[in-house]
This record gives C-alpha cells, structure tokens and sequence, in this order.
C-alpha cells in the first residue's frame, strides 16, 4: 500500500449486513475519498474467495444460521487469517464480532468455533435480549471520543487476557455479561455489538482504521457538521431512555 490508496474489503454482503451495517463501508470509503485517497472498495459474496491484499476487512452482524454459513466458509477459506498476518486491520459488528473469537454457539444450539482473531468466546444469554441504544466511553488508549450505537443481541461474548475491552458502557448492555465490557480489540482487529451503522454514528473509528492502515498519526481534517448532529441526537435518545 502507498499513502495515496486504499483496499477496502466488505466481507460477504449477502449473510452479514444487518441493520444498516454495510453503511459502515460507505462511511470509511467517503472519508478516506475527503482526504485525496484513492480507495478500491471489493465486495466479497460468500462465494467468492476472501483476497489476502486488503488494507482493511468490514464485516457486519446477521441472523443466526447466516452466520453460522458465514463461520464455515471462513475458516475453509483461510484468507482473512493470512491478511490479517499480513498486517490487515478487521472491524466487526454483532454476528462478525462473534465469528472472530473462539467460538459461539450457532443455531443449532452448538458450539461453533470462530477463526480465532480475538480472545473472546461467545455464549447464548439466559436473559432478556439486548436491544436499545447503548453510550459508552471508548478505551482511553485509543483516543476517541464516546461511543454511541444500538445493540440487538443475545449472545454475551467474554473476553479473554489477550482482549481489551473495546469501550466501557454508560447506558447498555455491551457484551452482556454485567461487568460494563462493549466489544473488544487487539492491535489490528475489532469487534463490536453497535449497529447504526456504526461508522455514520462514530465517524472517528473510520478514521482510526484509516490512520492504523496508512500508518500515520493525523489525517486532514473534514467537515463533520453532518455526524456531529447524528450523534448529538443519539446521545441525547440514550440519556433520556436510561
């Protein structure tokens, strides 16, 4: 990769990309083309190869047998481990978030094992279902400021020692699992239960993918008047609904 280009990789649109999730593409591509990047965005179907040249991986959430489907061809496929080998940064959302740890229970009521990219496992949840808008404080190493979104799950996924909490909720539910966790990440790979899509929420987290993927500290800066109003808005629904 040079400073001037950018592979973007959607992976498998047509299991994964519940509520809104494949916006998450639309925002990275839009704010990298703001800063002069040449951007190749490719859309990978499930039946098609995983390409191991990308620059960043988005994957987003999906219904249980989807992503169960997702899982299997996944790890036969092989190349998004080898990408991220070769340096790739991984975003996921809900079902992907999943897929990306040890394992999850699919919808047959099995343990289904995931392609290993996070120290997470993934468990159903005895509970009420996790459903609603969340707000919770980004991992201070990272950066960036609040994050808002809606989670609709029932898995509780637990992290393990290799695994920092992605954020730390306010309102919500995050990880399910009561100890305040939202998601989790490693250096190159993130995992998320916000839907929204999350990007048009978080703008910023596209930009900290853009910033890991070039390699740089700073990016110029672009009018966010637009994602400002939007996350204002969502902030504002989340602090009165708790």
């Amino acid at each position: 990769m040079n400073q001037n280009s950018l592979r973007l990789v959607w992976v498998y649109p047509d299991l994964l990309s519940t509520y809104g999730d494949q916006g998450n593409a639309l925002v990275v591509e839009r704010r990298a083309r703001q800063r002069g990047l040449d951007v190749s965005r490719l859309d990978v179907r499930s039946d098609q190869q995983i390409p191991t040249s990308g620059d960043i991986y988005l994957i987003g959430g999906g219904e249980d047998r989807p992503q169960r489907l997702a899982a299997e061809r996944l790890r036969r496929d092989g190349g998004l481990n080898r990408a991220v080998s070769n340096g790739a940064i991984v975003f996921s959302v809900c079902a992907g978030y999943q897929i990306l740890g040890h394992e999850f229970i699919n919808d047959l009521g099995q343990r289904e094992p995931g392609l290993g990219l996070l120290d997470v496992v993934s468990t159903r949840g005895e509970g009420a279902r996790c459903v609603g808008d969340v707000l919770a404080d980004i991992d201070d190493r990272l950066g960036l400021p609040p994050l808002t979104g809606f989670e609709n799950h029932q898995g509780v996924t637990h992290l393990g020692p290799a695994a920092r909490p992605f954020a730390r909720v306010r309102f919500g539910n995050g990880n399910g699992t009561g100890d305040g966790t939202e998601g989790a990440y490693n250096d190159t790979v993130f995992g998320t239960y916000m839907h929204g899509p999350v990007m048009a929420r978080n703008p910023h987290i596209a930009d900290l993918l853009l910033k890991l993927a070039l390699d740089v500290n700073a990016l110029p800066p672009v009018n966010d008047q637009w994602y400002e109003a939007l996350r204002n808005e969502r902030i504002a629904a989340a602090t009165q609904a708790s």
